[in-house]
């Protein structure tokens, strides 16, 4: 880079280069798995990773990203890329080269090389979390996407992917995450009983997302603010403010039958209206929210 933080040598311009072939692999998982390397595409899922991996060099450990490709008409646009990028390497592209690179139709000027960021289930419950997401058996990369979005946004701690789940570093999964998928520990390949087991011996409650569970989430959300906010009415059937992993199924199927057996409690998210389901990223944002919005009142009234 030159003085100014931008790559100061001629971009790359062969779409067929060697380089652009390398890249563009870790569009496909056997690269990636190889390597342990993945794609951030777009200005927003490069910010965020490049703002992450400043962060862990200031705190002395390795950083995330190892590449960073962009147009000068991207960086002119977002002038904050010259600053974040400082101490990467770096290098202008020309549009035809990212869109060899990119996974996506119309790339958007910038894409990043980063290093896999998940890491073990006992370093994320060790830590002490109290709102957990876990995915079981989720297929579709932008359902998994969705969810780690709505897990950060809920102020989650962690998302959990078990065993059969997508590979949250699929291009379409990050893409969909929104930068999020660098702001929160994932844990990917789970076994489900012996996260539960884990849990449990942390006193982290489980809960199931499941249409069919006897737990209404309104009425259990109405009983615990209650609860919370005049120190007094009946005790609810689960208190949404203690730590709690929630459990979200397939996106055909649902929880198992394994699965739902392994929770405290089934909870049902109510459908007013005349659609049949709520789709799972909706639900799990529902269900999030219900537990973060518990979380976040203020302590019960005492006498």
């Amino acid at each position: 880079m030159n003085e100014t933080g931008r790559p100061q040598d001629f971009p790359l311009s062969n779409p067929r280069a060697d380089r652009v072939r390398d890249v563009a692999k870790l569009a496909g998982r056997p690269a990636r798995l190889k390597r342990g390397l993945f794609l951030a595409e777009g200005p927003q899922a490069v910010r965020e990773a490049l703002k992450l991996h400043q962060k862990r060099l200031a705190a002395g450990a390795p950083g995330v990203v190892t590449e960073v490709f962009a147009s000068e008409s991207c960086l002119d646009r977002f002038p904050e890329f010259e600053e974040l990028s400082q101490g990467v390497n770096a290098r202008l592209a020309t549009d035809d080269v990212l869109a060899a690179m990119a996974d996506t139709v119309n790339p958007q000027g910038i894409v990043a090389v980063c290093r896999f960021l998940d890491v073990a289930l006992e370093e994320v419950l060790d830590a002490g979390p109290r709102l957990v997401a876990v995915l079981c058996q989720v297929r579709d990369p932008g359902n998994a996407g969705t969810v780690l979005r709505a897990a950060d946004s809920a102020g989650a701690d962690a998302v959990v992917l078990t065993s059969s789940s997508v590979d949250i570093y699929n291009p379409k999964a990050v893409r969909s995450t929104a930068g999020s998928l660098f702001h929160l520990p994932v844990v990917l390949g789970a076994d489900i009983g012996e996260l539960v087991t884990a849990c449990r011996a942390r006193g982290i409650g489980i809960l199931a997302a499941d249409g069919y569970g006897s737990l209404n989430l309104d009425t259990l959300q109405d009983e615990n603010a209650r609860r919370r906010l005049t120190g007094g009415g009946p005790e609810s059937a689960y208190a949404l403010e203690q730590p709690t992993a929630w459990l979200f199924g397939n996106e055909a199927q649902g929880l198992s039958q394994e699965e739902l057996a392994l929770a405290d409690h089934r909870v049902a998210v109510p459908v007013y209206g005349s659609a049949e389901s709520l789709n799972l990223g909706t639900a799990a944002t529902v269900c999030l929210y219900a537990s973060a919005r518990s979380q976040h009142l203020p302590a019960p009234v005492t006498a």
